[in-house]
């Protein structure tokens, strides 16, 4: 999708691009697969902060998108493409044969009137089409994939984002993930064929800081700018450098740390620990 650019008339339209959406259908969104979204502005159920900078923004309602893609041999037709504001990808409405309505997250070449089939049987390996990770091609693009058989698919459902099947060995199956990291799945586990779609999301620019507060980001205060009560970094006379290493406001080092636990269960399926 390409991305639409203006006149600079003023300073922040100069640098902002915005995606043109010319490929969704201008429908207004499926009423039963829409949810009330409390917003909870980064507070835990006691009412503290356990993410900074987070609160205000635009209302939005929740699409139920599915995951798990498991209505097996019924085919259903792509009756829509939607804008989603709880995500970088798109959505695509699906009417199955039999009458239902769902949302799934929108590979990129599906288009309106496509049809499209998950299962472990009679399934080809056509973009939109969902089925076990044994029964795919070596090389072969895939996205929403799943860790766990019938848990829904977790990994690669950001925009423009998929996995590369690399090998099969016995009960698992290799996969390249889009950080680079190279993990084995269980065979059985489900993916759908094909990258999630616009690609192009990843170049918009904001280009002023009201853009950013209507997605519900708060301003973000440098360390060294505080004082020491509030950040390590803080105080001092004049503009300081900070005086240490760079840090956390809780002291935990910014910059290479690694903070995956050694002991952590699911290390012993990564071949390859992602890149960075």
């Amino acid at each position: 999708m390409p991305l639409k650019r203006f006149k600079p008339y003023t300073p922040s339209r100069r640098s902002m691009t915005v995606s043109d959406f010319s490929e969704l259908t201008g429908k207004a969104p499926e009423k039963s697969l829409l949810e009330s979204k409390r917003r909870i502005s980064g507070r835990n159920n006691q009412g503290r902060v356990t993410m900074r900078r987070r609160g205000g923004g635009a209302r939005r309602k929740y699409r139920i998108v599915d995951f798990r893609r498991d209505k097996d041999g019924i085919p259903a037709r792509v009756s829509a493409l939607e804008y989603d504001p709880n995500r970088s990808a798109h959505i695509a409405l699906l009417v199955y044969a039999d009458g239902e309505k769902r949302y799934i997250v929108a590979p990129a070449g599906l288009a309106v009137g496509q049809t499209v089939l998950s299962g472990d049987e009679g399934v080809e390996f056509e973009v939109g089409n969902c089925m076990p990770l044994s029964r795919m091609p070596l090389g072969a693009n895939v996205y929403n994939v799943e860790l766990r058989p019938g848990a829904g698919g977790q990994i690669a459902r950001a925009a423009g984002n998929g996995c590369q099947l690399l090998a099969k060995e016995g009960r698992y199956v290799a996969l390249r993930l889009p950080s680079g990291e190279m993990r084995r799945v269980l065979s059985n586990c489900r993916a759908t064929v094909g990258r999630v779609g616009n690609e192009e999301w990843q170049n918009v620019h904001l280009g002023k800081a009201g853009r950013t507060r209507w997605l519900g980001r708060r301003p973000k205060v440098r360390g060294v700018v505080m004082n020491p009560v509030d950040h390590p970094h803080g105080g001092g006379e004049g503009r300081t450098s900070g005086g240490r290493h760079p840090v956390s406001p809780w002291g935990t080092p910014a910059k290479g740390y690694k903070t995956r636990k050694k002991s952590k269960s699911t290390n012993k399926y990564i071949i390859r620990r992602r890149n960075g």
